[in-house]
């Protein structure tokens, strides 16, 4: 999984990180998802409570309440407004409820509220005052802080806000109006505060007829304190689920930490020289960041082994390789002073003219070798055009007159007597991605050798073919060959095989090992081997990578 760059792969580190810290707020969503879906239960709950109520007050009040007068042939049936308010206050006293009576006209019989004061009636729910005070004060603050926090997530956008609260016309309020037409009518509402309202509206009957509407009024207070000690509930386990999460996360960064210690340590002493690179703890098989850190370091002090471990062959194979021509140059110099003769002196003369010209060879082709892993690290790769890069390989062996001519010869010219041709595919371009510098300081030195091994007459082929996104170079010449046993050994440094006929100490034997650098750098291979059949010569194969074009 990537969110931008394989620098920012999501893996499994990076999960458990996550994971563990959004536990405490997935139980802290959950919690208010089932505060809202409980809230709706108890509403739905309290309506159920409010319909038995409304039942059982109008039942009352239609027994206790009603004056049947009896005049010749008529019968008046009409509320006994005292009956009404000792009743609905006695009533509203013992249920915590606003009670409103109303008569067939809608005018205000009574009001619960209003009787309860002037009567100085004292509610029944104080009898139980002393017992609620004996509770835990800071458990109730608790609770009644989480009540309040409670109604924040209240569904309030879902209730419609009740304006009826100081009214006492009939028409103002919403159930009474539905009950006119002899039916039970309850709602929910919430008020400006953001507080829930309950009421509930049912017609007086007698004699099946309407004789008044009896309104109740109640607040949410039970809803409140039922979601308060829910929210109270929820707050304990996301306080449980916060503990686990930070000791989690203790555990968490013990996980984190105390490999990348034990990583430290080992690079430590790796870079005090206590420990080889094989000392690094292998951590790969985790398959996260420090397991790909363990593999990076690894890898990393493995590279800085084999490269300390190159330069010290390298020094010694350099101190050799100086010695030979210093041995020499000190010997012709000690024979110098006691020769008489002239004709003796001038060939010791030659003799260390040439070693200090080999003395010369050697530390320059060693000083660009030493300096190349270093230049190929630094250097920026581009894309080259392989074709056009051969074909100014094989321009620089022509004459002027041979460049400008436009026919079958511009693949093909004669370098020393051997003839050089140049053979690849015309349909396609070729590119890869490289120095183009360093490629033709590799084609120039093993076109080199090769005209250096090839008689006059014969003739050195370079040969491009395209497979599988690979270019493949090969560069055969007409030559002795390579001895088999020494086909590897040609590309180790200061390792020479030269023609008979060639003076000795004319190269430094460093040519093939840096071209095997340079193609390595590259990402390609190189090797040589001898032609089969009668045909003899030597082969040197250069496979390369093919990368698209700009276009």
């Amino acid at each position: 999984m990537y969110w931008g760059g394989k620098e920012r792969r999501i893996t499994g580190l990076t999960v458990r990180i996550i994971g563990i810290n959004i536990i405490a707020v997935i139980s802290l969503v959950f919690g208010v998802i089932y505060l809202g879906q409980h809230q709706s239960n108890l509403i739905e709950l309290k309506l159920e409570r409010f319909k038995t109520e409304i039942t059982l007050i109008t039942a009352a009040l239609s027994e206790e309440a009603v004056n049947l007068t009896k005049s010749k042939n008529t019968i008046s049936v009409s509320l006994s407004e005292e009956k009404a308010k000792r009743l609905s206050a006695r009533l509203g006293a013992t249920l915590n409820k606003r009670i409103l009576v109303f008569d067939i006209n809608g005018d205000l019989i009574t009001d619960s509220d209003i009787t309860i004061k002037e009567d100085n009636i004292k509610p029944i729910f104080q009898i139980f005052k002393k017992q609620e005070k004996q509770k835990l004060d800071s458990v109730e603050m608790l609770k009644n802080t989480a009540g309040w926090a409670a109604s924040f997530f209240s569904s309030k956008e879902k209730l419609s806000v009740f304006s009826g609260v100081k009214s006492q016309k009939a028409s103002d309020y919403y159930d009474v109006v539905r009950a006119k037409s002899n039916k039970l009518s309850i709602s929910a509402w919430h008020d400006e505060n953001g507080e829930i309202i309950l009421t509930a509206a049912m017609p007086i009957l007698n004699h099946s007829k309407i004789t008044g509407i009896v309104l109740l009024i109640g607040g949410d207070e039970d809803i409140k304190k039922a979601l308060g000690e829910t929210w109270f509930g929820i707050l304990k386990i996301f306080l449980i689920t916060l503990a686990i999460t930070i000791l989690l996360s203790i555990y968490l960064s013990g996980v984190i930490a105390r490999p990348l210690r034990k990583l430290a340590v080992a690079a430590e002493n790796v870079r005090k020289g206590k420990a080889k690179h094989n000392e690094i703890p292998d951590m790969s098989n985790r398959h996260d960041e420090i397991g790909e850190l363990s593999i990076v370091l690894r890898d990393m002090t493995h590279a800085l082994w084999e490269r300390m471990d190159t330069i010290e062959s390298f020094a010694a194979d350099v101190s050799h390789e100086i010695k030979n021509p210093l041995t020499s140059l000190k010997s012709a110099v000690e024979t110098a002073s006691i020769v008489t003769k002239k004709k003796d002196r001038d060939k010791l003369l030659d003799i260390i003219k040439h070693d200090v010209d080999r003395l010369d060879r050697l530390i320059t082709d060693i000083s660009s070798a030493s300096r190349l892993d270093a230049e190929l690290s630094r250097e920026a790769f581009d894309l080259i055009d392989l074709k056009q890069l051969l074909k100014q390989l094989l321009d620089s062996y022509k004459t002027p007159l041979e460049r400008t001519a436009n026919n079958k010869s511009n693949n093909q010219t004669i370098k020393d007597g051997v003839m050089v041709t140049l053979n690849m595919p015309s349909d396609s371009d070729i590119f890869t991605m490289g120095s183009e510098g360093r490629l033709m300081q590799v084609f120039q030195n093993i076109i080199s050798n090769a005209l250096s091994f090839s008689p006059k007459g014969a003739s050195v082929k370079i040969i491009v073919e395209v497979k599988d996104r690979r270019a493949t170079i090969t560069i055969e010449d007409e030559g002795c060959g390579i001895p088999e046993n020494k086909l590897k050994d040609i590309f180790e440094r200061f390792y020479s095989e030269r023609p008979q006929h060639e003076e000795y100490g004319k190269h430094s034997g460093l040519g093939l090992s840096i071209c095997k650098q340079i193609i390595t750098a590259h990402g390609g291979v190189i090797y040589a081997e001898n032609k089969t059949g009668n045909a003899t010569g030597a082969k040197f194969v250069i496979i390369l990578n093919i990368a698209k074009s700009k276009s």
